[in-house]
């Protein structure tokens, strides 16, 4: 437990790192996957197919690579990103595809009638999806975004690979110096995780409880 006295102000910093990543990455893919999954189920030939192989390709690729490419390649094209802003661009990117599926399960779970009657009373495609489709669609799949969201708050510690000082990185540095304390120190870096997952799981059962359309 000394290790983790001793070092506890490095362990909150990292832990609001941890934390930056997933709310800025969060919110940045739900809006992206959102635009993803309207793509999808648009009547624009064009559209449909960008957003097919920009889902398949990044749903394919590892998250080290992603981020390899955002950290290492994009500097090459003249943007130049500090790590954590990298770090966001590439956690966003790569968990939009996942929010976008989520959103398109939904979609399919609305019944037609409902996109039939918004044409049939003069509404366009961006009416009918963004104010009857979208949201009976997105009230159905409230669980499995909030754990696209848990998956991305344990997919921050890849960060840790890209100097990117979140919890992983830290608990490294301190258990270099602290052999002796790796298990306590890796049980607390799990209890810090713990902090973030285990309420947005009880909002996701709350939110389920609550607004999720019965069918």
């Amino acid at each position: 437990m000394d290790a983790i006295a001793e070092n506890f102000p490095e362990f909150v910093a990292a832990f609001l790192k941890t934390l930056q990543l997933l709310v800025i990455s969060g919110i940045g893919a739900l809006i992206l996957g959102t635009l993803i999954a309207a793509m999808r189920i648009s009547p624009v030939p064009a559209l449909r197919g960008f957003s097919t192989v920009y889902t398949e390709i990044l749903r394919n690729t590892p998250l080290t690579l992603v981020l390899f490419f955002c950290a290492s390649v994009l500097p090459q094209l003249s943007l130049r990103l500090d790590y954590t802003l990298a770090a966001i661009i590439g956690l966003t990117f790569y968990t939009s595809p996942f929010v976008a599926e989520a959103i398109r399960s939904g979609v399919n779970g609305v019944p037609v009638g409902q996109a039939e009657a918004a044409r049939a009373i003069g509404l366009g495609f961006g009416q009918t999806v963004g104010l009857v489709v979208f949201p009976q669609a997105i009230r159905m799949v409230i669980p499995p975004l909030i754990n696209v969201l848990i998956a991305l708050t344990k997919n921050t510690s890849v960060a840790a690979g890209f100097s990117v000082l979140e919890l992983v990185a830290v608990s490294r540095q301190v258990i270099q110096l602290n052999g002796n304390a790796t298990i306590t120190i890796l049980l607390a870096v799990a209890a810090f995780y713990l902090v973030i997952t285990v309420p947005l799981g009880q909002v996701a059962g709350h939110l389920e409880r609550r607004l999720v359309v019965k069918r």
